[in-house]
């Protein structure tokens, strides 16, 4: 007899969004993972003696309101240290954009007139089109076949959303699923701040630059998440990212859910071509009804389920999903505030300071270069809170664009000089913050990749792009969740509707393998 209903591997954000909203159900759960501790790479962690950063991800701003309120975080320890972040694009000379709540509500600085108007009509325009996309990543990806009838169902008052968009509006949308976000940008507005700043929004994570096709559609699908409760915002979470983590895990535990840390699974037991269970590493075996896997595709079917029990064209497919991550992660530790040339340091800071900047920051990536110029999101979490630093020192942590997986010359090599490209941006911006540093640390996306599992360093367990998103999520065979091997199910960032700190994936792939059992 089966010890559980289901086993699930991975604790990160989808694997306990997961493991809870089955525990919910009525399922008997247990959710392992090969690391000390819960999280994935949602995790505060110590660099420096003292000096405290989230270590990978470090804002929220894709949080599924299903697993907030579902999991109830907030009683479980969750806290906001600000919501409805704003952002500052900076400008060398203290010139700063400032956007003022969600998606920029309000904008603050030296703007023209004509850019502001501009400005005012395409957000209003964007938001209404992701709109329409928001219900998408509250649901499987829909089948297209003859017998899939919920599922055509809901794709139809999807398009009937689409169609009360007007006549026009549709023709807009369609139009601007398929364009690339320098178009649109260099269409409505002359100031590079702004043009920099929505195509650096637009490619954040993603292995494209701004004149890729296509980069529209990622800027909506980001715009139709939520954070702390508002549409379109940023918040960032009292303690990091940890304590998104902490709350999940806290979470978890009440509803009865067997977590267990440090326990790397070897494989996934299949017995009469259905996956019945896994082993660890210790050689531990733990039997369930259903095998849940959040780690990433590749490493569930090639490494954990194996060639042979899978057909040689879905193994294709899986080795041929895009994995290339295109970001570094880079923390410092500072003796006294940073002066951003009087920029606030409570808002999100963004160095992108034009569209060519952006686009000329990914060119280097398709030559396995980094970046001589790299653009850049910032935090300083300790103007926030206390507890991070110590006693007037802060942290700064910035995710740095681009930066290949394989860089010319390899990373050991080459993770200095790369440290200095981006000394000399933050220089140029903050002068004198090299004057500040205690420490420093880089994560390149090699590091990422072997620290969180993360292969190529893509947080999206395979790159967001329209040939890589719904039914084609992460490959055709499994793109629903369910798998080619009966009872084994995928709930990572690699499934529909992709990564960031948001538990869709693992919350939809739940609800999926709810409903083949009828539970509710």
């Amino acid at each position: 007899m089966p010890s559980f209903d289901a086993v699930v591997i991975g604790a990160g954000v989808n694997g306990l969004a997961c493991a809870g909203r089955l525990s919910k159900a009525g399922l008997k759960v247990q959710l392992v993972d090969q690391a000390a501790q819960v999280g994935g790479a949602m995790a505060t962690r110590e660099f420096a003696p003292g000096y405290r950063v989230s270590a990978v991800a470090h804002l929220v701003n894709a949080l599924d309101a299903r697993v907030e309120s579902g999991l109830d975080l907030a009683r479980h320890g969750l806290k906001w240290s600000a919501r409805d972040l704003a952002t500052t694009a900076l400008g060398e000379n203290g010139d700063h954009l400032v956007l003022c709540g969600a998606f920029g509500e309000r904008l603050d600085g030296s703007i023209s007139a004509a850019d502001r108007a501009a400005w005012t009509e395409l957000r209003v325009r964007l938001l209404r089109f992701a709109a329409v996309l928001a219900p998408f990543k509250a649901m499987s990806p829909p089948r297209l076949a003859a017998n899939a009838g919920n599922d055509l169902i809901a794709l139809a008052k999807i398009a009937l959303k689409l169609r009360l968009l007007g006549r026009d509006d549709m023709r807009e949308f369609l139009r601007l699923l398929l364009i690339n976000v320098a178009d649109v940008v260099e269409d409505e507005f002359a100031d590079d701040r702004l043009k920099g700043l929505i195509a650096f929004d637009a490619t954040l994570g993603a292995h494209l630059g701004p004149r890729s096709p296509n980069t529209l559609i990622l800027l909506l699908n980001r715009l139709a998440s939520q954070a702390a409760g508002t549409v379109a915002g940023l918040a960032l979470p009292k303690g990091g990212m940890g304590a998104v983590a902490a709350a999940m895990a806290n979470a978890v535990a009440e509803l009865g859910v067997d977590v267990r840390a440090n326990a790397p699974v070897r494989r996934v037991l299949v017995e009469g071509d259905r996956a019945v269970g896994v082993e660890l590493q210790c050689g531990e075996i733990i039997r369930a009804r259903h095998v849940v896997s959040a780690a990433n595709p590749k490493t569930t079917f090639l490494d954990l389920v194996g060639r042979p029990q899978l057909d040689t064209g879905f193994v294709r497919r899986t080795r041929s999903i895009r994995m290339r991550g295109g970001a570094a992660k880079f923390h410092l530790a500072l003796s006294g505030a940073p002066d951003f040339r009087g920029a606030d340091l409570t808002s999100r800071l963004v160095i992108a300071p034009s569209v060519n900047a952006v686009e000329n920051a990914f060119n280097a990536v398709k030559y396995n270069r980094f970046s001589e110029k790299p653009v850049m999101e910032i935090i300083v979490p300790s103007a926030f809170e206390d507890g991070l630093a110590p006693a007037g020192h802060h942290v700064l942590s910035a995710i740095v664009q681009f930066a290949p997986r394989e860089v010319e010359g390899g990373w050991n090599d080459r993770r200095g000089a790369f440290g200095e490209r981006i000394m000399a941006t933050l220089e140029a911006h903050a002068p004198g913050i090299s004057g500040l540093i205690v420490a420093a640390q880089m994560l390149s996306p090699e590091d990422i990749e072997r620290d969180y599992s993360m292969i190529g360093g893509d947080w999206h367990h395979g790159e967001l792009a329209v040939e890589q998103m719904l039914f084609l999520r992460p490959a055709v065979g499994a793109a629903g969740y369910a798998t080619p091997v009966p009872g084994l199910w995928l709930a990572g960032a690699g499934s529909h509707p992709g990564g960031g700190v948001s538990g869709a994936a693992g919350w939809n792939a739940a609800e999926r393998l709810i409903g083949s059992e009828g539970a509710q």
